[in-house]
């Protein structure tokens, strides 16, 4: 008996074309890749070979792809090389950051790394989409490979200076919306506007299986229904000048410390940054 396939309508083509039509993803050369250090031409296209290969497997528009490969000249790191990588996937920014002891390794960490930040950006959104209910116990998960963060530089403390600040005007989001960012964006903690309190506050990692969201004032305000394991801290915030904030940073030996600004009375976060030195992030 012969095989019948079944014919597909007319308005069904259209809609195949208007959906691969705009999967728009930067060609092999519209890569951006930066180096620092002393990284070859070799490893620089197979950087660009490996991320090739991530883009082709995202079925949305990629707006932006970039690479930055940097040697640490420090001898005494067991993982000299640092690779981050910057996608535009459709408006949303996914980040993803690995450290290693060569280029190719640090190139091959990074397309893993990457894909699973992709397929947990796809599982989140999904389940952003679905807020009625109680999730299930794992039903929101850090990802399964490690992060291989870079090693911190211990710069002798009279040699660190704050050499960056960030001010950006930040989203007003709820607490799932922040860890989404977060997790996208590859961060070890995230500053928002929460949509509930109306305040400034911090998500960051506790521990293995869930999040912790701390508020700039004390605040009678419920989390509400979330996806992800969310704990709400009751510690206070410090109080701080610019002059009191990195003393603070130190004294509680943390890598970066959440803060309200005495100047604006504003949430600010200090942390160290990897190569030894401090930064700054502020809202506008």
């Amino acid at each position: 008996m012969p095989v019948r396939f079944k014919r597909r309508k007319r308005g069904d083509r259209r809609r195949q074309r208007r959906m691969t039509g705009n999967l728009r993803r930067p060609t092999r050369d519209e890569i951006t890749i930066i180096t620092h250090g002393g990284v070859s031409d070799e490893e620089i296209e197979y950087s660009r070979d490996r991320l090739q290969s991530v883009l082709a497997k995202i079925r949305e528009p990629v707006l932006l792809a970039r690479v930055k490969l940097t040697i640490a000249s420090d001898p005494a790191r067991t993982r000299p090389v640092i690779a981050q990588a910057l996608l535009d996937v459709n408006g949303d920014l996914v980040r993803a950051q690995v450290a290693a002891e060569t280029p190719h390794v640090a190139a091959d960490l990074l397309t893993r790394r990457l894909r699973d930040k992709l397929e947990h950006r796809s599982q989140r959104r999904r389940a952003l989409r679905k807020r009625q209910g109680v999730p299930e116990t794992g039903e929101w998960r850090h990802g399964d490979l490690p992060t291989g963060r870079p090693e911190y530089y211990d710069r002798p403390l009279a040699e660190r200076q704050l050499v960056r600040r960030k001010t950006y005007a930040i989203d007003e989001l709820t607490p799932d919306e922040a860890v989404l960012e977060m997790e996208q964006l590859d961060y070890d903690f995230h500053l928002f506007r929460d949509l509930t309190s109306g305040q400034d506050a911090l998500i960051e990692r506790d521990g293995e299986a869930r999040y912790r969201l701390t508020r700039l004032l004390a605040s009678d305000a419920e989390l509400g229904p979330t996806r992800a394991r969310i704990v709400l801290s009751s510690h206070a915030v410090p109080a701080l000048s610019g002059e009191e904030v990195i003393s603070r940073l130190e004294a509680t030996g943390q890598r970066y410390l959440f803060y309200a600004n005495t100047n604006d009375h504003r949430g600010n976060v200090v942390y160290h940054r990897y190569d030894g030195h401090y930064g700054l992030i502020a809202p506008v």
